[in-house]
């Protein structure tokens, strides 16, 4: 890891909220930016209040700040973000495996358009099993599906 100041915590619904959603936004503007503003800001309340309060959330703090998190499903991960101006400093790595020590097996989707992700997720080990050629929406976004196991 490449931030020795990195810890990772249990999600706290009101005090991580604000700062989550805004993470996973931005973040989600740099990597996402082929899906849309517009449809993002409506995402973006499903997540604070349907994905976030459901799913199992690790947050990724430094000097105090939180500045990533990973939302699991049992072992699916819904969603692995970091704040853009944390990429690059062992943050997503990190989260994964602690998440992969958590539950010896992770799975995901991610979007085959955003390159960046789905490298990094290959370098980790991942990988793929399938694809589709629309995301859960029924949007032409093709998604695919990779595993991890220890």
């Amino acid at each position: 890891m490449n931030n020795p100041s990195l810890s990772i915590r249990a999600y706290d619904g009101a005090a991580d909220l604000s700062r989550l959603s805004t993470i996973w936004f931005e973040a989600s503007l740099q990597a996402h930016a082929f899906i849309g503003e517009k449809r993002l800001r409506e995402q973006r309340r499903l997540i604070e209040e349907i994905y976030l309060p459901k799913a199992e959330t690790w947050v990724a703090c430094s000097g105090g700040s939180a500045v990533g998190f990973i939302s699991l499903l049992d072992t699916f991960i819904g969603g692995l973000f970091v704040a853009p101006d944390q990429q690059g400093r062992g943050i997503g790595k990190a989260l994964v495996a602690h998440a992969l020590a958590r539950t010896g097996e992770l799975r995901l989707e991610v979007y085959t358009a955003n390159q960046q992700a789905f490298s990094f997720y290959t370098s980790l080990g991942f990988k793929e099993l399938s694809r589709r050629a629309e995301d859960d929406e029924g949007m032409p976004f093709e998604n695919a599906a990779l595993r991890l196991t220890l």
